[in-house]
Order: structure tokens, then C-alpha cells, then sequence
């Protein structure tokens, strides 16, 4: 995919494998604050997912506005806001439900928000971009 929007780098063996562990890291990263914000919820006594909403005001989206925009470069679309919300009450839901104590019990979660994906946003299929990225 990134070499169809990215036709003028060349990509090699180092360079592939550098940028599929920054974007398992930038997974990684926000699956584990929607685990740890939904922990937070359910501690603090929410009972009902739908209690959960994720705004440009909400904590959680500070904290991964703050991990994958620190510069706020970018205008963050609504969609993201709309689907980290999904994904917050998945886990709230999985985690009060008990699903938590199975080892895979992510795996359904992954599979909704999966189904969730939108296009690359434009601003990120230029060439600069990814050059930026990169730092060449």
C-alpha cells in the first residue's frame, strides 16, 4: 500500500521494515490507551458504555493527539473521533463483560474496529510526507 501511494521512494528491505514497526508501535500505542481509559471508566464507576464519548476536550484524545500529532500538524478528522469511541466502549464492554481474563480477548475487538478503516488522508499521500517520516 505505501508503495502505491509513494511511487517515488524507494523501498527497501530496512526501510519496509522501519516503518511496519512505526505503525505496529502507533497501534500498539492506541490500543493500549483505550484499554487503560476503559479500566479507568469502569473504576470510576461508568456502567454503561454508551456513557463513554471521546471529544477534542476528552483526556484520552489529549493523550493520543499528544503521541501522533505533538506539533498539531494535522487537523484530526471527525471519523477519528467517531471510531476511537467505538473502540473505547469495545473494550469497556469486553472488560466488563469479563472477556479480559481469556488471552485472545482482543481479537473481537480488533475485528470490529478493523471493519472501521477509512482512505489515507490526503495530506498523507504526498511525497513529502513520508520523506518527513523518514528523514531524508
Amino acid at each position: 500500500m505505501l508503495k502505491l501511494y509513494f511511487p517515488d521512494v524507494k523501498f527497501n528491505r530496512c526501510i519496509t521494515s522501519q516503518l511496519i514497526k512505526w505503525f505496529s508501535n502507533f497501534r500498539e500505542f492506541y490500543y493500549i490507551q483505550m484499554e487503560k481509559f476503559a479500566r479507568q471508566s469502569l473504576a470510576d464507576g461508568v456502567s454503561n458504555p454508551e456513557e463513554l464519548t471521546v471529544t477534542r476536550d476528552s483526556e484520552l484524545f489529549r493523550a493520543l493527539n499528544l503521541h501522533y500529532n505533538k506539533a498539531n500538524d494535522f487537523q484530526v478528522p471527525e471519523r477519528f473521533l467517531e471510531v476511537a469511541e467505538i473502540t473505547l466502549r469495545e473494550f469497556f464492554s469486553a472488560i466488563q463483560a469479563g472477556k479480559d481474563v481469556d488471552p485472545s480477548w482482543k481479537k473481537a475487538i480488533y475485528k470490529v474496529i478493523c471493519k472501521l478503516d477509512a482512505e489515507v488522508p490526503e495530506a498523507f499521500r504526498s511525497p513529502s510526507c513520508l520523506h518527513e517520516l523518514l528523514g531524508d
